[in-house]
């Protein structure tokens, strides 16, 4: 495995457990009716979403090369 790899795969490894983390305050502000933690959540999701589409890039990018 080279190093390219590795890193693309704790990239989604890290954006998953973002996400994991992201739909756990989602769950909470929704329960506390937090509009501020809502948005914060939301922004979370759009940021874990985004990194695991820049891993998923860059792994695809690994193999076609």
């Amino acid at each position: 495995m080279n190093i390219k790899k590795a890193r693309g795969i704790l990239g989604l490894a890290g954006a998953v457990a973002g996400a994991a983390g992201a739909f756990s305050g989602f769950r909470n502000a929704r329960a506390k009716n937090d509009k501020l933690a809502l948005a914060n959540a939301i922004a979370s999701i759009v940021v874990a979403l985004t990194g695991a589409a820049l891993a998923v890039r860059a792994l695809r990018k690994d193999d076609l090369a």
